[in-house]
This record gives C-alpha cells, sequence and structure tokens, in this order.
C-alpha cells in the first residue's frame, strides 16, 4: 500500500497510520517492511486492527519515526500465505507488536543495522512493583501505583523531568453568613494500576488508571493517561481522559492538567521562559539585565534577550552581582487562554502576599512553551490550545534548584465549568427536546486532551523551534491512501468517487464541496470552540436573529444527529482533503467522548442533541455507536478509541436500564423486557458488533448480528416491517409487534443503518439480506396504493416520510433488483429536495455585512446540519450505485423534479 503525507505535515515524532488490505492477502502471522519513497527500508512496528470474515488481515496499524520517511511512504506484506479452511485466525486483546527491518534499515537512532538481532530497540524492566523502560537515548523509571506517573525521566543521562502527577481542582459553591462564595479543593492523584499497552521495539505506549481524591478519602473524577515513548526520542505525547463522575451542583471543574518538576541550574539571569502569543513568541529572563544604577553595559543584555549564554567576567560581572543584589527576580509564570478570543500572560514573585504583573494580553496563541536554565531545557506543547481553552500553564519557583509546570487542560485562571442544566424541564413540542421531563445529567460523559513534552539541552529553544513544535503536536504527521485504494477495497462500504463528466455532476460535486466548506467556515465565524464543545455543529439555524438556535432546546448542539460523522468520513475517503479530514477528525473525537456515556447506568449511549451536549432526556445507542468512528480508528490506530469500542460491545443491557421506546408502550404488556427499532436502535447494535466482530474475528458478535437478521426474516415484511420491535437485551432476539414507527419511518434509516447494513450484506454473505435491503427501497418509493396493496394494509396509516433520506436504500434497490424506474425515482426524490421550480442555487452563501457579530456574516439562511448531512451522504453513495441514471442536465433535473412538484410524494 502506498501512502502519502497528509497535508504536506512536518514530518517529526513517532507517527502511527493504518493500512488495509484485501481479503485473503495477509494473515496474522504475515511481516511488514517498510519504503520510504527513495526505496530505503525503514524500522517498523506494527500491529493487527481487523479481521476479514475468513480470518484473513483487513486492517494494520503501523508506527514509525516520521523524520525517516519522506512525504511518499510503501508498506508491503513481507510473506504471503494462504488460508486454509479451519485455519482462520481468532485474535484476543493484547496480541503482542512486531517489528519489521529489512537487511539495510535504518533503525530510529539515524544507524544502519544488518540484522534485528543487533537493531537497537525499547526494553522494559519490571520488578518489584517497579518499571525502568530504556528507550536508547531515554530512560524513564516509575512505580506501578501511587500518586506519579514517573519518578524521572532522562535523556543522554540528564534528568530533564521528575515526579509527573495528575492535577484536579474541584469548586464549590456554597454560602458563608448568607454571602455565596466558592470553596476550592485540590485532589491528589491516586493510580491504580500501569498497563503496558503497547510494548514495542520501537514505541511503548504505558495506560495509567486512576482517580483523584481528597485526604478524607472522597474519590472523584476518574482518569485514563497514556504516555507515548519512542526510542531515542526527545518526545513525551500524553493522551489525558478523564470522566466526570461528580456531583453537578457542587463539583465545578476548577482545574485539570499533569505537573511535573524539573531540575534547574545556574546563574539567575540564565533562566529563561518563552510563550507563543498571537505573532511570534514572548521571551523572559527571571532577571533582565536592564537597570538603571548601575547600568549594564547594553550588549549583556541584548545578548540575553537573544537567549545567548552569558558567561560573565571581570567588572562585567561584578556590575551584573551588584545589580543582581537588589532587583526583582519572577518566580512564577502563567499564560491562560481563557476563551476563544483573549489570552494572558502573568508573573509574580516568590511570595504569596505579592500579586501578579500582566505581562501580555492577546487573542489566540498555539500554547507551545519553555522554559530553562543552563542545566537544559522543556518545551511544552497542547494540541489545540485555543480551541479546546480554557487551556494554559504555571511555570513556579524558577528561581530555585527544581521548577515546576503545569500543563492545565483547564486552567483555574477561567471560570470553572458548570455542569447544571439550563432548566429543571423539558420542552418536547416548542422547543424539540425530547420529552417535558428533565433527563439531563453529565454522570459518565468524558473528556480527552492531547499534550507533549519536549527535551533540549540548550539554555532556551530557539522561537522557531518552539513554533515548529507547537507545530507538530497540533497537525502531527499522517499518512494515509488515495482515495482509489480505499474505494476499490471498500472501505468502510460503498460510496463514489467525484466525477465531473456532465453538468448535473459538476454541479453535485460543487454541492458537496459547498456543504464541506459551509461548515469549515461556519466554526470559525460562530466560535464553536472549548473544550466541551470543539468538534460539534449546531443543529438548526435560526434566520430572523442570524444565529444558530443554542438556546432552542433540541435545535441547539448537533451530537451526530443524521450522523453528519459519516456524511464528513466518506467525503474524506473520496476526496483526500486534509480540511475534511481535520473536521471529521475534531467531531469524531468530541461526540466519542463528550455526547456518550463511559460509565453509570448509561454507558455505551449518548445523549440526542440538546442545548447541552448531556442534556436530552434521550439517551440512545446511535449517538453512540462505533460506525461514527471507525474511519479514524483504523486511519490511524489511536488507542482511546479502542476503550470506547470496548464500552460499546455489550451496550444492549443498557436498554434494561433506558428502552429507547419506553414512553410509547405499556411496561405490563410487553413479552420482552425491552425494545428496539430495526433502525437506529438494533442497526447502531449492529455497527458495535460488527466492530467487535472484525477487531478480534470474534463470532460471537457476527452471531448476534445473525440473530437479529433472522428474527427480521420472519416480520411479515421482513425489513420493511415494524421498525418497532421489542427486544431481549440477554438473547439479542427481536419480536414482531405489528406495524408501527415511533418517531417516523425515516428514523429507520437516516441514521448510520443503510451504511452500516450494506457493509454487514458483503461480510455476511447474505443474500437474502441483500434483497431485503433492495426491496426495503423499493417499497420506499411506491405510491401509497402499491404500499398498501403490497402490504395487504397492515402498513396503514405509517408514513413512508422524508425521501430523500432514503435516497441510499433506493439506489441500492435499483442496482440489485436493475430497476431504471426505481433508480429514476430514487433520483428524483434526492434531487427534489435541493432543487424546486427551478432554483439551483444549493448551498451558496449570501453575505451581509454588520450582522451576527460580523463584519460580513456568510450565513445560508435555510441551513440545518439534519438536511445538510443526510443529503450529501446519500448523494456519495447514490452516486456509486446509478450513477448512469442521474440527468445529464440542470434542465433535465428539472423536468424530473417535477413530477413531485405536480402529483406530490405520496403519487409519485
Amino acid at each position: 500500500m502506498i501512502l502519502h503525507n497528509l497535508g504536506n505535515r512536518k514530518k517529526a515524532g513517532y507517527t502511527t497510520w493504518g493500512c488495509m488490505w484485501e481479503m485473503g492477502k495477509c494473515v496474522k502471522e504475515t511481516d511488514y517492511i517498510l519504503k520510504n519513497k527513495e526505496g530505503e527500508e525503514v524500522s517498523m512496528q506494527t500491529r493487527i486492527t481487523a479481521y476479514w470474515p475468513d480470518g484473513s488481515v483487513k486492517w494494520t496499524a503501523h508506527t514509525a519515526d516520521a523524520a525517516l520517511l519522506g512525504d511518499e511512504i510503501e508498506v508491503l506484506p513481507k510473506n504471503e500465505t494462504e488460508i486454509l479452511p479451519g485455519n482462520e485466525t481468532k485474535v484476543h486483546p493484547g496480541d503482542e507488536t512486531k517489528v519489521s527491518a529489512g537487511k539495510e534499515a535504518k533503525d530510529l537512532s539515524g544507524k544502519c543495522g544488518k540484522s534485528t538481532e543487533n537493531r537497537e530497540k525499547i526494553t522494559v524492566q519490571r520488578k518489584g512493583g517497579r518499571l525502568k523502560i530504556h528507550a536508547g537515548s531515554m530512560e524513564i523509571e516509575m512505580s506501578e501505583e501511587g500518586t506519579r506517573l514517573f519518578d524521572s525521566v532522562s535523556f543522554h543521562g540528564k534528568v530533564y523531568l521528575t515526579e509527573a502527577k495528575p492535577v484536579l481542582l474541584l469548586e464549590e459553591p456554597a454560602l458563608w453568613e448568607g454571602n455565596p462564595v466558592r470553596i476550592e479543593k485540590s485532589y491528589r492523584p491516586r493510580i491504580k494500576s500501569v498497563s503496558i499497552e503497547e510494548e514495542g521495539e520501537l514505541q511503548v505506549i504505558l495506560k495509567y488508571t486512576g482517580h483523584h481524591e481528597l485526604e478524607n478519602g472522597e474519590q472523584k473524577i476518574p482518569f485514563l493517561i497514556r504516555m507515548k515513548i519512542g526510542l531515542n526520542s526527545p518526545r513525551l505525547d500524553f493522551v489525558h481522559t478523564f470522566l466526570y463522575d461528580g456531583d453537578e451542583d457542587r463539583d465545578f471543574l476548577k482545574g485539570l492538567g499533569i505537573s511535573f518538576r524539573s531540575p534547574i541550574k545556574g546563574k539567575i539571569y540564565n533562566r529563561h521562559v518563552k510563550f507563543m502569543g498571537d505573532h511570534g513568541v514572548f521571551h523572559e529572563s527571571l532577571a533582565q539585565l536592564l537597570s538603571w544604577n548601575p547600568r549594564v553595559p547594553g550588549e549583556i543584555y541584548a545578548s540575553q534577550i537573544q537567549g545567548e549564554v552569558l558567561n560573565l567576567e571581570g567588572k562585567d560581572k561584578e556590575i551584573v552581582d551588584t545589580v543582581l543584589e537588589a532587583m526583582p527576580f519572577w518566580s512564577e509564570y502563567d499564560l491562560c487562554q481563557d476563551s476563544v478570543g483573549h489570552f494572558s500572560i502573568r508573573k509574580k514573585m516568590k511570595e504569596e502576599n505579592c500579586c501578579y504583573l500582566d505581562c501580555l494580553h492577546g487573542n489566540r496563541t498555539e500554547g507551545g512553551a519553555a522554559f530553562g536554565s543552563e542545566y537544559g531545557s522543556v518545551m511544552f506543547s497542547i494540541r489545540d490550545f485555543w480551541e479546546k481553552y480554557p487551556s494554559g500553564y504555571t511555570f513556579r519557583n524558577l528561581e530555585g534548584d527544581s521548577g515546576e509546570a503545569v500543563m492545565w487542560l483547564w486552567s483555574p485562571k477561567a471560570e470553572a465549568m458548570d455542569f447544571r442544566h439550563y432548566a429543571n424541564r423539558g420542552y418536547n413540542q416548542v422547543y424539540y427536546e425530547g420529552y417535558d421531563y428533565k433527563g439531563a445529567t453529565p454522570y459518565g460523559i468524558a473528556c480527552t486532551s492531547e499534550c507533549s513534552v519536549r527535551f533540549s539541552d540548550k539554555m532556551i529553544p530557539g522561537d522557531e523551534e518552539i513554533e515548529e513544535f507547537a507545530e507538530a503536536v497540533k497537525r502531527p504527521v499522517r499518512y494515509v491512501g488515495t482515495p482509489e485504494y480505499y474505494h476499490e477495497r471498500k472501505a468502510f462500504g460503498y460510496w463514489s468517487m467525484p466525477a465531473r463528466s456532465s453538468q448535473m455532476e459538476n454541479w453535485l460535486e460543487e454541492q458537496l464541496d459547498r456543504a464541506a466548506e459551509f461548515y469549515i467556515m461556519e466554526i470559525g465565524q460562530r466560535n464553536w470552540y472549548g473544550m466541551f464543545n470543539y468538534g460539534d455543529f449546531m443543529h438548526t439555524y435560526d434566520k430572523e436573529r442570524r444565529q444558530w438556535r443554542y438556546d432552542m432546546g433540541g435545535y441547539a448542539w448537533d451530537n451526530t444527529e443524521l450522523v453528519p460523522t459519516l456524511w464528513l468520513w466518506y467525503a474524506f475517503m473520496r476526496t483526500g482533503r486534509e480540511d475534511i479530514f481535520i473536521l471529521a477528525e475534531k467531531l469524531s473525537r468530541h461526540a466519542s467522548e463528550v455526547d456518550v456515556y463511559h460509565m453509570g447506568k448509561y454507558k455505551g449511549l449518548g445523549s440526542r442533541h440538546n442545548v447541552r451536549h448531556w442534556g436530552c432526556p434521550c439517551k440512545e445507542a446511535r449517538i453512540a455507536m462505533a460506525a461514527h468512528h471507525r474511519f479514524y480508528y483504523y486511519l490511524t490506530g489511536d488507542r482511546r478509541l479502542e476503550d470506547i469500542f470496548e464500552e460499546q460491545k455489550d451496550n444492549e443491557m443498557t436498554f434494561l436500564n433506558k428502552d429507547p421506546l419506553g414512553d410509547f408502550y405499556e411496561k405490563e404488556k410487553m413479552v420482552y423486557p425491552s425494545h428496539a427499532r430495526s433502525g437506529p436502535d438494533w442497526s447502531s447494535l449492529c455497527a458495535n458488533w460488527m466492530t467487535r466482530w472484525e477487531r478480534f474475528n470474534d463470532k460471537k458478535y457476527r452471531d448476534k448480528i445473525i440473530t437479529g437478521i433472522e428474527d427480521i426474516k420472519k416480520a411479515p415484511l421482513k425489513l420493511i416491517s415494524g421498525p418497532d420491535f421489542e427486544f431481549d437485551p440477554a438473547t439479542v432476539h427481536l419480536r414482531y409487534i405489528g406495524e408501527k414507527a415511533s418517531g417516523g419511518t425515516h428514523l429507520q434509516i437516516c441514521m448510520g443503518a443503510p451504511q452500516v447494513w450494506m457493509e454487514l450484506a458483503d461480510l455476511l454473505g447474505d443474500e437474502e439480506w441483500k434483497k431485503m435491503l433492495a426491496d426495503y427501497g423499493r417499497f420506499y418509493y411506491l405510491p401509497e396504493e402499491q404500499q398498501l396493496e403490497e402490504s395487504g394494509g397492515i402498513t396503514g396509516e405509517r408514513e413512508f416520510s422524508l425521501p430523500f433520506m432514503a435516497a441510499a436504500m433506493g439506489a441500492y434497490g435499483a442496482r440489485y433488483l436493475k430497476d431504471k424506474k426505481l433508480a429514476e425515482r430514487t433520483w428524483r426524490h434526492l434531487l427534489h429536495a435541493l432543487i424546486s421550480e427551478g432554483n439551483h442555487e444549493g448551498f451558496k452563501t449570501d453575505r451581509i455585512p454588520n450582522k451576527g457579530n460580523q463584519k460580513e456574516l456568510v450565513e445560508i439562511p435555510w441551513i440545518s446540519t439534519n438536511f445538510t448531512a443526510q443529503w450529501c451522504l446519500n448523494v456519495i453513495v447514490v452516486l456509486e450505485f446509478i450513477r448512469e441514471y442521474l440527468p445529464q442536465t440542470l434542465e433535465e433535473a428539472d423536468k424530473l423534479v417535477k413530477v413531485l412538484e405536480k402529483d406530490g410524494f405520496r403519487k409519485a
């Protein structure tokens, strides 16, 4: 597989990418080799991430040092083995990774090795409750439990960091003598276990599991922290996840991060701090050698500000020593990005009763920072620093021999996070919330952040070095294949490649581009940022206020409603565009964490769209399903998603706690203990089971899918029936209960079910299931009289509404059944959703001066994320099946859709 560097990103640090293989090409025992563009073999670490149904390897994840790679690389199976019947692979979590290197391979220290036996590699020693990791030039020591992530980290024999600890501050509102006050509580960490999640010769990943606690034993806010260590790398990468298990009325998030201690040595004037600003880098010494009397020679101060080590002698030293006796030393610096549009840098002296001084105010900083001394320096960077505000750093005790650095993922200098709901009830009918009762709870949500440190033997790194480090953390190098490669192998099912050979094809591609570009732009225009918001979109626009309906119940945050995740990931797969990848990546990270419950009674479910991400009473599998994020996992090997997939694999049991249709049916009349609509509830479970099946070749989860399919086959109209079914989580059986579609039939197919079902049809090789999919698409587009006639009248008044959302199913049916009339009907409904009465503007934007707090507001007055996601997703899929039936010109399209305008949907 040939891959390229997405977006020409800086090739720095270790990187992990995914490769997809044809069925039967690779087996578990297959070794792989990596070549750069020059044909040189480079050391690479490999693990298997998915299997085909026959046991052959489907996806692999590979890790290598990006500095040794070019803009194009090639991964090749070293030995290809035929899979014989009975030789299928079964894999279990924790299988070892493998490292490959060719005869003349470069290892990651940059040397050439003649054999893998002589190649330098990471070793892990575990003895007496302690871990010692030798990673070439880097060495790490730690305990397997306690309060520290590590005791010390050294590079080239020099200790750079010690006493790494998770940090948590909670704030509790209270009354004191009738006055409102805030109590700040500092928690200490408790690490319960350290596991070696990945132990390879090139990279080791440690996974820390623990919680925070007070001295009285009160435990709060569990955490999962991953630390990545690369061979000979001067950098450590952290993936920090916390889960909220507090009392929303009293446990406000005030501070969250990781703290370190670092040795500092040498003269006070050779101690420096740097922070990136809006433009350039803020730089100061703890003792600025600019004095009134005696006057320090100007060239000394100039050299100091340029970051040069001062080795003073004679008269110069005498003058500076005199000045040092009577000048302030700045012991503490703090950077806080407290909002999307403001950061501040402050400093103070050591004494507690002294105030902070403002150093700099700015708009947005990318968050690169460093401090150092004659001993050496440490650089810090938090990914998406300003986008996931309030981020920050505190450097303190810089005048001593051991400084402290805190990387704040939530800075305590900002306002505390209040997890409470915005109201004490729901607003169902007026504001589109699930029910009128309050169902908001943040208990069990999570949030994941990434940050890195890097060591340098320089007193203070140069500005460009800090900026490059921050860029490498924010935009890590990603290697991806071409759209053609993925398309040929049906990666993630059925989707089309772009083509512009006709006026209509060009128009469709133009609308797909406009839609993606609008949301890329809109995030910045509307400032959809912050730790708990970044990545998500709003649901529906209010053209009168020229504002999204941020305060109107179910019209506010989208929370994956109608799968914008699938729209964007398929858009990336077919175009390879970096900007769309970033859009999808941030959405997947947010939606898989904040919109979903990772512990408690709703574990494995997510919250429907709302003003607060956890606000809606509807807690459903569709928001959490693995189908949203499989793309990101297989393309990047992201380890955090493995936790999430693990939470979801058996989440049907949560249906006992939250029946998705519990408010529609009387419990005492039920035979099975819960309900599941064939879509989106059961289809979402299928996505989870499919992901587990392919990741571990675990046929238990394939059989769960088959159980439901066989039950649906027994319904009078098969997949067309229902879609409401009773459901038994223990046996995963569905029970037909008649023709009823709670919420509407369109919900059966607008939440990702078609994409999951079509991919499953090929994996299972079930021809009857394929025909059921085709019949569903055909039936959805039948005129009402024919539907009643064909169903024997049992569909009754059931509405097959919003037909453009069924276009993927209709197109599948048209291709399977070779039905030209169905193909024309499918295009008619899909095109009519965006073309009517000769209007071809589509996703055209308007520009209005001095509105929406913009000098020039760019808007689409009618926009909703529901429509955009579903229309674009269906176009992407439909083009794959029935492109040949697409009208060639806009004039022909107008004629096609006029049938609907004349006769209406139910007769057309």
